[in-house]
């Protein structure tokens, strides 16, 4: 089952949903469509798992980073960081949410769990504001969604837009240098914005 996923992934994140082609997926896996249709049902129930266990494993990472056991500031920084590290080592993640983006979630709103799965990313990111708010280092009032917003955006820009912006503006944006600097950069931006 995890190799259909896998190869799944990269199906509908190379080709979108409309572009998939189970066949491809079937002959990728050394399994039949029948099969893959027995476990999911259709395209469109592969498709929408392949979303759900994207996230599931995200969360599941972040939930190993015992942010409650560091300093405010060190948490969010290791948060931040984690961040722009995961989604810099999956591209097919940001381009299958990109599709999902381009369909207006019709998929992910058919999900009986995709909500349940992001709350403890907002919850363990609140943790961390309100113990750096209650240790006098963080300003109060800031809302945790949107600072999870910013925090997507600016890690999500590096891998979504690295071909065009590294061609407009004549960066290299996938070396190692570079990928440290912009991840420093982001951790800064971050921190300065939430500290009192």
């Amino acid at each position: 089952m995890a190799d259909i996923l896998a190869v799944a992934m990269r199906e509908f994140a190379d080709k979108g949903l409309a572009g998939a082609r189970i066949d491809a997926i079937a002959a990728a896996t050394r399994t039949s469509k029948r099969m893959i249709y027995y476990y999911f049902e259709s395209k469109e129930g592969l498709y929408l798992r392949v979303l759900e266990e994207s996230y599931r494993a995200m969360r599941a990472l972040e939930s190993e980073m015992h942010l409650d056991d560091l300093p405010p500031e060190d948490a969010l920084r290791r948060l931040v960081g984690h961040t722009v590290d995961y989604q810099w080592a999956h591209p097919d993640f940001i381009r299958l949410v990109q599709s999902e983006n381009i369909q207006r979630a019709e998929f992910l709103a058919r999900s009986r769990s995709i909500r349940q799965l992001n709350v403890p990313a907002i919850d363990g990111l609140t943790r961390v504001l309100d113990r750096g708010v209650a240790a006098g280092v963080f300003r109060a009032g800031l809302d945790p969604v949107d600072l999870h917003m910013s925090i997507s955006a600016l890690s999500v820009f590096n891998v979504a837009n690295r071909h065009t912006f590294a061609l407009i503006f004549g960066r290299d944006m996938e070396s190692a240098p570079a990928q440290i600097a912009r991840r420093d950069s982001i951790i800064e931006m971050i921190v300065r914005f939430v500290r009192k």
